[in-house]
């Protein structure tokens, strides 16, 4: 049990320094734009469609779990405000960037460690390049960049799910829908949401890079890499997401 602990600690210490070399490295040239532009594309345009379904049966189920309980308290016409403040405050930023992390810190991992065991960020090194720049700075950065933009998608769809449960069983025109969920939504709802978004897009690619990148013991390396890699970041997920939640309600107090 102790060398679990001290094992782990171990660990945030050297993530931690992964995360100042990122820092450090970012601001320094060159600037690896083109690869920017390829990881941007892998972790956002080709994520869309697994976002995009996840966010419409989560909107789907949602308002079927609810409307029942509404309809027996008489409150179904607050259904659109109810789940619009929960999807856009809390459960589309959550889901999207689990559904993420399943993806894309998977991937990356994976991706580096097999690089790693098979000498090809070596040779990268010996050949002059910087493979930290290379590999690691630009798909955090796209993970960073592409992440909101995948909330904000997986958002509207789910509110979309949503209103289609409600023009069928209320008969609610879809105008009328959106026009009351946006009324009942306000900056105090949007900012912190998408704040934290960009937070968990760089845990998101911060612990697939650090895990593919460090990987060890061969091939068998790479799947614990994978594995690794989707736990860590779920885990530190939902840390981000208490820290930010916690932080926004003392705002709010003030």
């Amino acid at each position: 049990m102790t060398k679990s602990i001290k094992q782990f600690f171990i660990q945030i210490g050297d993530l931690s320094y992964f995360a100042g070399r990122f820092f450090k490295e970012v601001f320094s040239l060159p600037f690896e734009f083109r690869e920017l532009l390829r990881q941007c594309y892998q972790m956002g345009v080709r994520s869309l469609f697994l976002v995009g379904l996840t966010g419409f049966i989560i909107g789907l189920v949602l308002t079927l779990q609810s409307r029942p309980t509404l309809i027996e308290f008489g409150a179904v016409s607050w259904m659109p405000n109810m789940v619009g403040i929960s999807i856009v405050r809390e459960i589309g930023p959550v889901i999207t960037a689990l559904i993420c992390a399943g993806r894309i810190a998977s991937g990356i991992g994976a991706e580096l460690g097999s690089m790693r065991v098979t000498e090809q960020i070596d040779a990268m090194e010996v050949s002059g390049t910087n493979p930290f720049k290379y590999l690691v700075v630009t798909r955090i950065l796209a993970t960073t960049l592409m992440l909101p933009l995948l909330v904000v998608f997986g958002d509207l769809i789910a509110l979309y799910g949503s209103a289609l449960v409600e023009n069928i069983k209320g008969d609610v025109s879809f105008q009328l829908y959106f026009n009351t969920v946006f009324d009942a939504l306000n900056w105090g709802d949007l900012i912190p949401a998408t704040i934290k978004s960009f937070f968990f897009g760089f845990v998101i690619g911060l612990v697939g890079c650090y895990k593919g990148y460090n990987s060890t013991k061969g091939t068998a390396g790479v799947g614990i890499a994978a594995n690794t890699a989707v736990v860590m970041a779920s885990l530190f997920l939902f840390i981000v997401d208490f820290i930010a939640v916690f932080v926004t309600d003392i705002f709010y107090e003030l």
